[in-house]
Parts: C-alpha cells; structure tokens; sequence
C-alpha cells in the first residue's frame, strides 16, 4: 500500500509540474496565422529593398548566423543589416526571395520556424533555410535568432 502511495504522489507531482509548464492560453492547433504572416513580411521587405521595414523584423539584441560550410558566421544586427543594404546596393538584378514552406512551433509567447525558401538573382537561383527563434512583444514577434544556410 505504501508504494502506491508513493507512486500517486509522483504521478501527482509529475502532472502538476507538466501543467504549470503550459502555457496559460496556448494558441489553438495550427494556428499560427500571425507567425506566418510576420515571416512572410519579413521576406517581401527584404525582396522591395526595405531595409528599414526589414530591419523592424528583428529584435535589437538579435543575432544571426550564416553557416557557410559548417562553420558559422555570426553577426549583430546592425552588421548584419548593413550587409543586406549593400547586398541589394551592388547587386546587377534585382534579387526576390520568397518562402517555399514553412514549419512552425509556439506558443503564445515564443515560436521557432523553420522556413526553405528560393532565392531569385536574375537567372540565378539559390534555395536554402531559415531557422528563426521568435518572441512576441508588445509590438509583435521579433527575431531574437536567426540561422541560414544556402543549399
């Protein structure tokens, strides 16, 4: 009888735990309608060339990363912008980014996504991922991370 006890009061404390690590209003299934349509701004600024809109994208403390080869490469934002900038200042065509598919995991104060997308330079095309770690704000979601990679 004692080991039942016992074994109740874990399953107990095991379950209160679980409980008070969920979220108190977690979104309902699948919807991540919001997320979705932050990343999907956030590539059609980078695509219309506006940084200021792109760069409204990220939190200030936001860093990023380009794995080139398996090794990283990372910047803060403002190094990172100023790359972008230049990025579209020296290119010869315009460049188009889009999303190709986009996974999704939050709640309603986090997210992480994992979004493939196709770049367009001319006749040059590039695929990769983004892997953003998203946090809401009062403002809305920010990226807090981001890491990518060319394919």
């Amino acid at each position: 009888m004692k080991r039942f006890i016992i074994h109740s009061s874990f399953l107990i404390l095991v379950s209160s735990f679980i409980a008070s690590c969920s979220p108190a209003n977690p979104p309902a299934a699948g919807d991540d309608a919001d997320v979705r349509a932050f990343l999907t701004r956030y590539f059609s600024t980078w695509s219309a060339q506006d940084m200021d809109g792109y760069g409204a994208c990220f939190h200030e403390q936001a860093r990023i990363t380009f794995l080139h080869q398996g090794a990283p490469q990372t910047q803060g934002l403002t190094d990172f912008l100023h790359g972008q900038k230049l990025g579209h200042a020296t290119a010869s065509v315009p460049m188009n980014e889009v999303p190709t598919d986009m996974k999704i995991l939050r709640d309603d104060r986090t997210a992480q996504a994992s979004v493939r997308w196709k770049l367009t330079k001319g006749a040059e095309i590039t695929t990769g991922t983004d892997c953003f770690t998203l946090i809401k704000t009062p403002s809305g979601w920010k990226i807090m991370s981001l890491v990518f990679y060319n394919d």
